[in-house]
């Protein structure tokens, strides 16, 4: 059993040999499909773990989002993520995310009491805390000059310094800025 499961999973559901990815949410980089969900799962993770889910609901979250002229696509499941993990670690939880190489949150709660998450991996990726720093940084963007989707997986003391496309095209200048008819996708 890995120490993954020991997190994630109660006993019982250990004895029952439930996957880990019965205990994960998906949600979309965009948000909810159905909004209250995210928090309902939290809720019923927590407790599974025995814990009494106090001030799990992200309505407050969302309201304020709605009200804000500055939200763009994508910011919405990020306040909502940073609201649950702060809630979850006053209970001795700690959210956490599967990177799959997906665009999409993979969400677990792990009964974590004091200590903080251990690196993990599931399916050889890696399981990290919500708000820690990534082991990787995607980058993608189509070439100016030929059209080719190019995408690096780059860790976080590598930059794409001098880079340039199998076409020739310079796409980063020395310091890894994009050259000016470069846009990096989101």
């Amino acid at each position: 059993m890995t120490e993954l499961e020991e997190l994630v999973l109660t006993p019982e559901e250990r004895d029952r040999g439930v996957g880990v990815d019965r205990v994960m949410f998906t949600m979309d980089w965009s948000g909810e499909d159905h909004p209250g969900r995210l928090a309902e799962f939290v809720a019923g993770r927590v407790r599974a773990f025995g814990i009494e889910p106090t001030d799990i609901d992200t309505t407050a979250v969302r309201h304020a989002a709605g009200t804000d002229p500055t939200l763009r696509r994508g910011d919405l499941p990020a306040r909502q993520l940073d609201h649950l993990s702060a809630v979850l670690t006053g209970l001795g939880c700690t959210l956490a995310l599967w990177e799959d190489g997906t665009d999409s949150y993979e969400i677990l709660v792990a009964l974590t009491g004091e200590r903080e998450l251990p690196a993990l991996t599931y399916e050889d990726l890696p399981v990290r805390a919500w708000g820690s720093e990534p082991e990787s940084t995607l980058v993608s963007l189509t070439c100016p000059g030929c059209s080719q989707m190019l995408v690096w997986e780059l860790p976080p003391t590598e930059t794409l310094a001098d880079e340039h496309c199998d076409c020739g095209t310079p796409l980063f200048d020395a310091a890894g800025n994009p050259m000016p008819d470069v846009t990096l996708d989101d």
